[in-house]
């Protein structure tokens, strides 16, 4: 069986999947059915310091977005961090983590940007035992307007600043969480690293509005007739979240610097591709949200399945695999030719291939009086978009021309030898150095 157990930045637990700081961490009973269920590791939801209480609306706080059937791909959220009293949340960590030493318990953080408040909350937050902090420079909402979260994070500047006094009082990790709110989200990376940061996690919410009620014209979920922007998390994020997580690790600047991926992990293929393109573990929110804390023995089981099935025996060996292979689009070989192919016993006859292409493409695919239908390689740009709106899976699929052959399309020969955009003939400038 393969070896689930990971060692982020010396941060122990027996999976790589941790819950992620948000509604389902608030408070001891959450996080004690977490880890019966087999959760390896929680952030519990964010504390704010003590003073004026943290005061949530009472009435809907997610919006929701739905596939065709049903199934929730994305929720927006307006709730803020936790509106317990901090002395509760911190006894009820340091009884958690007495019960359960092998498990991960890390606390979120934020506070005002002042040296003197984060100065104040460290110590009592590592009398509760924790294994290591989480600095929420990502909240998107409520927060960030007085001043935190991804107001914070979007300010290397404060983000670096804020780091450098979570080291100076607190001797145990510090992970930045990051907000995925910001053009190019390496220079939050970089702050993070120059401040001393042990890890950084991302990502956090997407500010969005998922919906609008056209009866009472009001974003949901709307509050008494009037919404807000709101956190959007779940599957629909998750492209967003593989790309920037692969930003960091293959940036010279950050490179080597561990990361928590966080962003639609539903299943253990989300969590192996987080891992290949350099996450140490995950982090889990929606899919707990909305299947319950099992989900992770599926996330788990699988996960462990497809290691053995290829032969890994830890989850060290994944990551970063995919990593060397992001690359910027220059670099991407423009010899490389491919063609669609349909297979005719998997062919339902619907005809989505046809009307995606003849109406949108390059008009590629013929269709015979018995709606049978064929690839015309001399019009076939291999742009896929026949696999994509196929609902037949490998119905169709995208074979490479071996070298040698002539592209029909252009009576090229296919040639191996231009892997890349900056010595490939078709580039001017290369040709003129020629």
């Amino acid at each position: 069986m393969a070896d689930l157990t990971t060692d982020f930045v010396g941060i122990k637990s027996p999976n790589p999947f941790w819950l992620a700081s948000a509604p389902p961490t608030d408070k001891e009973y959450n996080v004690r059915r977490a880890f019966e269920a087999g959760w390896g590791g929680v952030v519990w939801k964010t504390l704010g310091a003590e003073g004026p209480p943290v005061v949530n609306v009472n009435g809907p706080r997610y919006g929701a977005i739905y596939g065709a059937d049903r199934r929730l791909l994305g929720l927006n959220n307006i709730e803020l961090i936790t509106d317990r009293p901090l002395e509760v949340n911190l006894e009820e960590m340091a009884n958690v983590k007495a019960d359960y030493p092998d498990r991960a318990l890390i606390a979120s953080i934020m506070v005002p940007c002042e040296e003197k408040e984060w100065k104040a909350i460290l110590p009592r937050v590592a009398e509760t035992g924790c294994d290591g902090i989480e600095l929420n420079f990502g909240c998107p909402h409520g927060m960030s307007e007085r001043g935190m979260g991804s107001a914070v994070g979007q300010v290397p500047e404060y983000i670096e600043m804020v780091t450098r006094w979570c080291k100076q009082y607190y001797d145990r990790p510090v992970i930045v969480k990051l907000t995925p709110n910001i053009t190019d989200i390496r220079y939050p990376a970089r702050a993070a690293h120059n401040g001393g940061a042990d890890a950084v996690s991302l990502i956090n919410t997407v500010s969005s509005i998922t919906s609008v009620n056209l009866d009472t014209m009001s974003p949901e979920p709307s509050i008494d007739g009037q919404g807000s922007h709101g956190g959007y998390c779940g599957p629909a994020v998750k492209p967003i979240a593989l790309n920037m997580v692969a930003e960091i690790a293959r940036d010279p600047e950050t490179r080597g610097l561990p990361i928590s991926g966080i962003g639609g992990v539903t299943t253990w293929r989300d969590a192996a591709e987080f891992l290949a393109l350099g996450a140490g573990n995950v982090q889990v929110c929606t899919a707990a949200m909305t299947y319950g804390f099992r989900v992770v023995q599926e996330m788990a089981s699988g996960l462990s399945q497809w290691m053995d099935e290829k032969g890994i025996t830890s989850v060290d060996e994944v990551v970063g695999r995919a990593t060397p292979n992001v690359t910027d689009w220059q670099f991407l070989n423009l010899n490389y030719i491919a063609k669609a192919k349909i297979n005719e016993d998997l062919c339902i006859k619907c005809g989505r291939c046809y009307a995606a292409c003849e109406d949108t493409s390059h008009q590629a695919i013929a269709m015979s009086e018995d709606r049978t239908f064929s690839v015309i390689d001399e019009e076939c740009v291999a742009c896929n978009l026949c696999v994509n709106v196929c609902p037949v899976e490998e119905c169709i699929t995208m074979e490479k021309m071996p070298n040698g052959a002539t592209d029909p399309r252009t009576g090229k020969v296919v040639d191996d030898t231009y892997s890349n955009w900056t010595s490939h003939p078709n580039n001017p400038a290369a040709t003129a150095a020629e």
